[in-house]
């Protein structure tokens, strides 16, 4: 291979893996904008996908009550026709709720017809369920590309994305996501924390998130009396 021919092979690599990283990293703004979070570290939001979920989100928001939080939830449209009385518990409680698709499928590559399908068809069933218009969504695994984007603008949706994460979907014990949420926490950088924890499961209705609910237990116990705020995410709209 002569040498022009390796220069372009290793811009289109490096192109090719700009755009991975684009499509799949939390807080990367390179396909459009997304909310990450607000400018005060002492701003928290809790933040829970893939419910609702019939063996935990109860449970969750009992806890949540307890210490008198607000979380935002981001539910799959197939959980919230199952379920949409829970679903209506979750909005009657006070927490915001958001859009996660009607399946849970990576976005990033699927077809434009099939991306409409999984945003309006989710936004149809939490306006069934609830009788309120969604203004927030989360794309399944952050997975996106500038067509995401796009279509959720057109349904006056606001993409949220996270700073910091519990890695809850694994068999980890509570003090282990605590861990996790602690190690990315982006107080250092001057930044609230958007916290991305899971109520539910994308594979399955009746996931044990019990583990997720003593994390959060954890974690609003050690906040209290100081000067860490909780919020829901459209507090940095």
């Amino acid at each position: 291979m002569f040498l022009p021919e390796i220069a372009i092979a290793a811009g289109s690599l490096t192109t090719a893996l700009t755009l991975g990283s684009a499509a799949l990293l939390p807080q990367s703004q390179l396909f459009g904008r997304t909310l990450i979070a607000g400018n005060d570290p002492n701003e928290i939001a809790l933040t829970y996908d893939d419910g609702p979920n019939d063996a935990c989100t109860e449970p969750l928001l009992e806890l949540l009550a307890r210490h008198h939080t607000r979380a935002t939830f981001f539910m799959i449209g197939r959980y919230v026709r199952h379920s949409p009385t829970l679903a209506r518990q979750v909005l009657a409680a006070g927490h915001l709720i958001g859009n996660h698709t009607v399946t849970h499928p990576w976005l990033a590559w699927q077809s434009p017809a099939r991306i409409r399908e999984e945003l309006r068809g989710c936004n149809q069933a939490l306006e069934d369920a609830l009788g309120i218009s969604i203004h927030y969504f989360r794309p399944p695994h952050g997975a996106r590309r500038p067509y995401v984007l796009q279509q959720a603008a057109e349904l006056g949706l606001t993409t949220v994305q996270w700073n910091a994460m519990g890695k809850d979907w694994q068999p980890i014990l509570p003090a282990a996501i605590v861990a996790n949420i602690d190690r990315s926490l982006p107080r250092r950088r001057n930044r609230a924390a958007n916290v991305l924890l899971h109520d539910g499961s994308h594979l399955v209705m009746g996931a044990d998130r019990t583990a997720t609910i003593a994390a959060t237990e954890i974690l609003l116990t050690r906040a209290a009396n100081t000067p860490t705020r909780f919020v829901t995410v459209d507090a940095w709209t």
